[in-house]
């Protein structure tokens, strides 16, 4: 009876084995997921010229490529205190852009104002990725903040000038705009401008840029010359003391060791050296909104400058 009893065990009890062993195996097989790609990031300029400085209530330039592992969800920044550090006291920022939703990979280029109430020192600058897989990427950076009374140098435009042999106008330090700046095809155009409180070494140029291009660069680097048309560059270096810097240079006499140059609006060429560039393509000349600029980069301290105005160019 005993042995009957324990084969009737063993008959029922095999089987459960079985299946529990097969439930074991799947479940197993189940947990074994393929890992979910992470987004990566290169190519990262943190402050003009990547010098990881950024100015009190200034424009600080930003830039990353991005390659998510699925479709990007959205991108922050962060800037938060260094362990380590002390501060005048407590302060942090961030910002989250939506605009990349959805994408596979992308370059992001941001200009955004250090604000007002930002407290100078070294913080940490995060670059946070989420990606819509649900993984992140962080990395993190140093950044530097400055009050703008303790730069080496402090660049400004100073005064900008814009005429013709019929017209004068001006933007002064104040950066008011005039309200109506129109050329013709024809009109021979001078134009010429003052940076002060530069030294080292540093580089501008003077440009016309059609409103339809999109295309407004805020440094040198950042210069597309298929978009531009370069009326005037200059450069200083090696300068130890602090002072102007302009397209012209006075001889002490009343007269000029480089005055102004002349171009003609409707020109084929523009007056950008070593070479001139050809006015075609995408900047060929036609009758519409452009942005007469200047931009400035102090490449020994990566600082930068630029304004621009509105101008009305009419093609014959």
């Amino acid at each position: 009876m005993k042995t009957i009893l324990k084969n009737k065990l063993q008959f029922y009890l095999i089987p459960t084995l079985l299946i529990t062993l097969l439930f074991t195996s799947c479940n197993k097989d189940d947990d074994t997921q393929p890992e979910l790609l992470k987004p990566t990031i290169e190519n990262i300029e943190i402050g003009s010229g990547n010098n990881g400085v950024g100015v009190i209530g200034r424009d600080f330039h930003f830039d990353v490529d991005v390659v998510a592992g699925n479709f990007i969800k959205n991108v922050q920044i962060k800037i938060q205190p260094r362990s380590g550090e002390t501060y005048a006291q407590d302060w942090s920022y961030e910002i989250t852009w939506d605009e990349y939703q959805g994408m596979k990979n992308t370059n992001i280029h941001k200009h955004f104002d250090v604000p007002e109430d930002a407290v100078e020192g070294i913080y940490d600058f995060l670059i946070i990725i989420h990606d819509q897989n649900g993984t992140s990427l962080e990395e993190t950076y140093t950044i530097k903040l400055m009050d703008a009374s303790n730069l080496p140098v402090d660049p400004y435009l100073y005064l900008m000038d814009f005429y013709t042999d019929s017209m004068y106008q001006y933007v002064n330090e104040l950066l008011q705009n005039p309200e109506e700046v129109v050329y013709s095809e024809g009109n021979v155009f001078k134009s010429s401008a003052i940076i002060k409180k530069v030294n080292g070494d540093g580089k501008m140029y003077l440009l016309f840029i059609k409103k339809s291009a999109n295309h407004l660069p805020k440094i040198v680097d950042d210069i597309d010359f298929s978009k531009v048309i370069v009326y005037d560059f200059f450069e200083h270096e090696n300068k130890e003391d602090v002072y102007s810097f302009s397209n012209i240079l006075f001889d002490g006499q009343g007269g000029f060791t480089r005055s102004a140059p002349e171009f003609s609006i409707g020109a084929s060429h523009d007056n950008n050296t070593p070479e001139p560039n050809p006015i075609n393509g995408e900047k060929e000349w036609e009758t519409g909104e452009y942005y007469l600029g200047v931009v400035y980069t102090n490449t020994t301290h990566n600082l930068s400058v630029y304004h621009y105005i509105e101008v009305d160019i009419i093609m014959d």
